[in-house]
Order: C-alpha cells, then structure tokens, then sequence
C-alpha cells in the first residue's frame, strides 16, 4: 500500500516549492479587525451622545 502524503523533503525541487506553497500559505491571513472596532466604537459614541442628549433635553 502507497503512503498516500508525499515527503517534501523527497528532493531540492520538492522541499523549494513546498517551501513557496507555505510562505504563500502564511501571506494570506485574515484581514485585520481593526476597522471592525473603530466601527464599534463610532456606534457607542453615538449612542452615549444620543443619552446624553436625551438626558439634558
């Protein structure tokens, strides 16, 4: 019975593009959260500024 996983390491050509495969592989992460926050964060302002608001008026 054949090993179904092929050892990248087989020779120099194999282990370079296995290499490649796992720099390209890393490279695209998710994206970042940060926009996410600042949305959030925008959202609780209005909120608190709406309370506020609401509060002395």
């Amino acid at each position: 019975m054949s090993d179904p996983q092929v050892d990248p390491a087989g020779n120099t050509q194999q282990f370079k593009a296995f290499a490649r495969q796992q720099e390209t592989a890393s490279a695209q992460e998710p994206s970042s959260r940060l926009p996410i926050w600042i949305a959030a964060g925008v959202a609780l302002l209005v909120v608190i500024a709406v309370v506020a608001y609401l509060a002395i008026g």
